[in-house]
Formats: C-alpha cells, structure tokens, sequence
C-alpha cells in the first residue's frame, strides 16, 4: 500500500541546514498496524505529516497504492487527503463551536457528501465509539477521552484508506488512553483500516503488529 525509497527531508534557515529525514526507507502493507517510536526530534512527526501529505519531502520516492505522490499538484493532494487519510492528534483538533455531530459531519461536508447521509453517517460513527449520548455535546463538555473518541470518529467520517494518529493517548491518562488504543485495535481488525501511529509509549505501541524506531532522522529497527 505504501513505499518509501530513500526519502530524504530538510529545513533551511538563513544560517544553516538541519536533516530531519536522511534517507527513509519502509513499506506499509494494507490493513496493517504501524507504530513509529523515538526520542523527540528524531524525525517521526515529520515522516508521519510527509504520509498525510502535510509537508513535502526533498528527495526519493513515495507511493501510496501505485500513485507518484510527489506527481500530485495541490488540488490533487487536497483531494487525496479528503478521500484516503484521517488523521488523530494528540491535542484532539475539535472545533470548539460545534457539537461532537458537527466536527464529525465536517470533513464529510467539504467532500460534498449529501446532507442526510453525512448527518446519519456521523451519528453511526459516534454510536459505534460509544458517543451516541453525546451527539449534542460541546467539546468542553466531554472528557479528554470522550473528545479523542470523537476525533476517531471524525477520522473515519470519509472511510479512510490511512489513519495517522500522532500521539493519540498524549493528552490521556492511563485508563482512558488504553481505551483509546483498544478502540484502534478494533478498527484495525474489524474494518481492515491500515493505521500508523506516532507514540512514545511501549504499551500503546504493544497494540500495533509492527514497531519501527527512528534516531536522528533514521530507521535503526
């Protein structure tokens, strides 16, 4: 499903030159679970925001089900971003004004689905994270792992082939964190949706079929 070949990644400031990716190199399968571990500023988030098509590499290859990503203009990477990957962060990224319906009807909004079918969509999904009592809550009228389960919903709203999770359980405390992550495990193994996860945490990390780790901008395992 994805390949990276040689992916290299650098920021440039008016003095100098800082290499965050020195040649990646790693696959992903479809319906696989990925969990990329390191000490902060080894490369991760960046690796993981160049997969959602949020930064752009500098050098090497990346392909996602046989697409040149770095063929793609910017309207197509916005559409492939709409249609193929969601993602989950670990400070949640809700929209404060709307309800929990609301944030996840949103993404499904900009891909111009019909109006009753993304408010039935958005119901189920939060039915299925165990939100379906919560549909008319605020974001600040939910507990931290209520409103991470609502970003898992909105994650899916647009049936994902890629889910990005950087650090989802950061923001949690132990207990609701391992629901978090047992609730991914689910979506991995029910629905087949592939996820690649950013985290520092080896029990999180348990929950995935594979751990790469990075160090200074490379893959060491």
């Amino acid at each position: 499903m994805i390949e990276m070949s040689n992916l290299c990644k650098s920021y440039m400031t008016k003095y100098n030159q800082t290499d965050v990716l020195k040649g990646i190199n790693f696959s992903v399968a479809k319906g696989e679970f990925l969990s990329i571990m390191g000490s902060s500023g080894c490369g991760k988030s960046t690796l993981l925001n160049i997969l959602g098509c949020m930064d752009k590499f500098d050098s090497g290859t990346y392909t996602f089900d046989g697409n040149n990503m770095q063929m793609l203009n910017a309207k197509d990477i916005a559409v492939f971003r709409n249609e193929n990957v969601g993602f989950i962060f670990q400070g949640f990224h809700l929209i404060q004004k709307f309800t929990a319906l609301e944030n996840v009807e949103f993404p499904m909004g900009v891909a111009k689905n019909d109006k009753e079918h993304t408010r039935h969509r958005a119901k189920t999904l939060l039915e299925n994270v165990g939100l379906g009592d919560k549909l008319k809550n605020k974001p600040y009228e939910l507990s931290g792992g209520q409103q991470q389960r609502v970003a898992i919903a909105r994650a899916l709203a647009n049936n994902p082939k890629l889910i990005l999770a950087d650090e989802p359980t950061g923001n949690l405390d132990e207990a609701s964190g391992m629901q978090i992550m047992s609730l991914l495990k689910q979506l991995n193994v029910e629905n087949g949706v592939t996820i690649i996860m950013v985290t520092h945490d080896e029990k999180c990390a348990n929950y995935s079929d594979r751990i790469i780790k990075m160090k200074n901008g490379k893959i060491i395992l």
